[in-house]
């Protein structure tokens, strides 16, 4: 379902100021000609140290970011290059995003933070709605519904997260250190709730050092990054 083709994303690392010669930017290349392929309802973990480059290439397969080269094809479809509008809608329609920090927004509902991916979707209003509240009463916290964002736990943060990724019925979900600042306890949760979304026919990648995830049952394959190149491609074996 996904293929990335020798993708390198390089970045340009400032000069030091007090430098009296001018020299040419120093590139760095936080994803450097990585090639994978990533079947349709499989679970794979991204796996590195900090600064090895998860978070770069989750970012790239999801359209969040642009390579500096290369090639990403989902569904059989390039979407390298496309213009930005075409890319949003490509987002909204493949993609959910759990990102490290939740990234959702105070002062506004929990079932608003759920409706926001699909606002623009032309979507009956109503519909979502009844999607997010279906969505909550899945994960188990419906009484939530009207809760500002603020006035809730980082474990029911999570979840309302979990939600709004899914509000649109993507066939991808992507998670970004899901569990980095949840008790441990919190984190087998979230690996129970993965395990449903897997069952449910998702496509799950997830990058994390949580050994967790690597012990979980869940995890069909490792890939492991290191200085932006993959280190080990490790294939675990069925449950």
């Amino acid at each position: 379902m996904i293929e990335i083709k020798n993708i390198v994303k390089r970045y340009a690392m400032p000069n030091n100021p007090h430098q009296t010669v001018h020299l040419s930017p120093i590139r760095s290349n936080a994803v450097d000609g990585i090639s994978l392929s990533i079947k349709r309802n499989s679970t794979t973990l991204l796996k590195g140290p900090n600064g090895a480059g998860k978070t770069t290439l989750l970012s790239i397969i999801g359209g969040m970011t642009r390579p500096t080269s290369g090639r990403v094809i989902i569904d059989k479809k390039d979407i390298s290059s496309l213009p930005e509008n075409f890319l949003s809608e490509v987002r909204k329609k493949y993609f959910g995003f759990i990102f490290q920090n939740y990234q959702l927004i105070s002062g506004i509902s929990v079932i608003e933070n759920i409706m926001i991916p699909a606002y623009t979707s032309g979507k009956n209003p109503e519909r979502l709605r009844q999607r997010a509240i279906s969505l909550l009463e899945k994960l188990k916290i419906p009484h939530l519904a009207k809760q500002k964002i603020e006035h809730i736990s980082g474990g029911e943060q999570q979840r309302v997260a979990i939600a709004r990724a899914l509000v649109n019925n993507p066939s991808i979900i992507l998670a970004d250190e899901p569990t980095a600042h949840l008790h441990p306890d919190l984190t087998v949760d979230f690996i129970k709730i993965i395990s449903e979304l897997i069952q449910g026919g998702k496509t799950v990648i997830i990058s994390s050092h949580d050994v967790k995830f690597v012990n979980s049952g869940i995890t069909e394959r490792i890939i492991e990054l290191t200085d932006g190149k993959v280190s080990n491609d490790i294939q675990m074996l069925a449950n």
